[in-house]
């Protein structure tokens, strides 16, 4: 019979948990969705910021025509991979409408669009919707910015130059491109942007801090429990008592104290006060580890050779450490994104417009007496239950897994 190492009977209790496993997949499809972000958005401009007010609270499955009108400048094409992380400007801006129709001369269209007191009705050319025109003052074409002489069309492009295209060409570019029927599979915000896309830009952001958070946390307490638990006497009295302090202290609070005394809200603001709230937790535990492994005869033997403290707890010790430090990192990857939530909430994490599911919490409770805004909070919520569940079903596994008894 073949001996196995213990990182073996390790991952075998693991993938015997079937609630482990299950948070496990919960946490790589969350990943895969955060990394892939933009690519699979089906806003996929910066911040999914591609929404009209018409729309706005719009229950899901919720469709709509759309007339998208040509910007007046050049917007830069961009790679797969720069667009999967930071997303693509549209050339277009869009306006929800009811109905269109041409009129006789093909080049004009009646549009049907939802106002104030009812269905509005104008009309307009297709040329500006379909090609960007120049916005100053010019003498060609005299003085206007398009002609239109039997089936060719002439107008000024962004840069003043005149530019000829064939009439039939202009309306078949304007019924392929400028005319989309757009599906919101779970509906609109309060601004009227994509709920989904929201939701999948909100995975990137939570899993984000979550992982810094927990760097910084994993950063400071192994170094604060390190040499508290080592040097034990007056240096272990002193940081106990740091970390009794820290403790006492409710972590959102705490949270709320260091993004006001850095004076700044946001993203990068958030994975630092996060952080620098759950580091208690971690050095706790590496302290505790720390005072059971310095009495190993390994350690004394370490100590006989030679070695610095240094290399005795960073070369012996905290691998001897990373059970434990593996199960509180995890633990701690769902109170980040719990506190990230709540700071978001309160206005004090990331800013709009950049989207959050706390963000979104807020805004769907800010309607929460309006009919039909209950998806504005449930959606958003049921992801963060999921995610934060996932880790702690990881966790509680990881715990098992490491524990020799089982």
């Amino acid at each position: 019979m073949s001996a196995h190492s213990p990182s073996y009977y390790i991952k075998k209790r693991l993938f015997a948990n079937k609630s482990a496993v299950f948070g496990l997949c919960i946490i790589i499809l969350a990943s895969i969705v955060a990394i892939l972000g933009y690519a699979i958005m089906p806003d996929d401009t910066p911040n999914a910021n591609d929404g009209a007010v018409e729309i706005k609270k719009k229950p899901p499955m919720f469709s709509t025509l759309v007339l998208k009108t040509t910007k007046a400048k050049e917007v830069e094409d961009v790679n797969f991979f720069v667009k999967m992380w930071v997303g693509e400007e549209s050339p277009y801006k869009i306006e929800p409408i009811l109905s269109y129709d041409f009129l006789k001369d093909s080049l004009s269209i009646r549009v049907a669009v939802l106002g104030g007191k009812g269905k509005i009705t104008r009309t307009e050319s297709i040329i500006p919707i379909v090609y960007p025109l120049y916005a100053g003052a010019s003498n060609e074409l005299g003085g206007k910015k398009w002609k239109v002489k039997v089936n060719i069309i002439s107008y000024l492009d962004i840069k003043g130059k005149v530019q000829k295209v064939d009439k039939s060409q202009t309306i078949n570019h304007f019924v392929e491109n400028h005319i989309e029927e757009r599906r919101y599979w779970l509906g609109t915000d309060i601004s009227g942007r994509d709920l989904l896309s929201e939701l999948i830009f909100g995975t990137r952001i939570s899993l984000s801090i979550g992982f810094i958070a927990v760097i910084i946390s994993m950063f400071v307490g192994i170094v604060i429990g390190s040499i508290a638990g080592f040097f034990r006497g007056w240096v272990d009295d002193v940081m106990m008592w740091i970390m009794t302090v820290v403790w006492a202290v409710p972590g959102i609070m705490l949270v709320i104290a260091i993004s006001l005394a850095l004076n700044s809200k946001g993203v990068w603001v958030a994975f630092v006060a996060v952080g620098l709230t759950m580091w208690v937790e971690v050095a706790r535990v590496i302290r505790g580890q720390i005072l059971e492994i310095r009495e190993k005869q390994f350690v004394e033997a370490a100590r006989a050779l030679g070695m610095s403290n240094l290399r005795i707890i960073f070369k012996h010790i905290l691998p001897n450490t990373l059970g434990p430090m593996i199960v509180v990192a995890t633990a701690n990857f769902a109170a980040a994104i719990l506190i990230e939530a709540g700071l978001s909430f309160l206005g004090l994490g990331v800013q709009p417009p950049t989207p959050s599911w706390g963000t979104m919490v807020h805004d769907g409770y800010l309607m929460m007496t309006n009919e039909g805004s209950a998806h504005l909070i449930i959606f958003p919520s049921l992801c963060i239950s999921i995610l934060v569940l996932a880790f702690n079903l990881l966790g509680n596994g990881l715990r098992d897994a490491f524990d020799p008894k089982n």
